[in-house]
């Protein structure tokens, strides 16, 4: 089995209102989080629970989930929409002159 590297998982640091603290979070493992009043300390600390969880998961034979980082993406993906919709986005594309595609990856990255 092969060991994965806690420190290739995407880690956030945000402040909870309702918390009055730091929160960490992975999104790897979205169940795990750590609460602190400074922002560093949230990291380290979801960090270390993480490196803790993924050990544990070896010891006990269950596969750790791939690090979105290290995973491989196509460029690809399958977007269902109402026919209305697509037909709306196929003549905002002849419009401008684009492909569908091209409107379509400019919508969904703000460009």
């Amino acid at each position: 089995m092969t060991t994965v590297d806690a420190d290739h998982y995407t880690y956030r640091v945000r402040w909870s209102a309702e918390d009055e603290a730091f929160v960490g979070t992975v999104a790897e493992l979205p169940s795990l989080s750590w609460i602190a009043e400074k922002q560093p300390d949230a990291f380290l600390g979801i960090r270390a629970l993480v490196s803790d969880v993924l050990k544990d998961m070896e010891e006990n034979g269950e596969p750790a989930p791939e690090a979105i980082a290290d995973r491989s993406y196509s460029g690809k993906f399958m977007v269902r929409l109402t026919p209305e919709a697509h037909r709306q986005l196929a003549l905002d594309a002849a419009e401008q002159h684009v492909s569908l595609n091209r409107l379509a990856a400019n919508r969904l990255v703000g460009a």
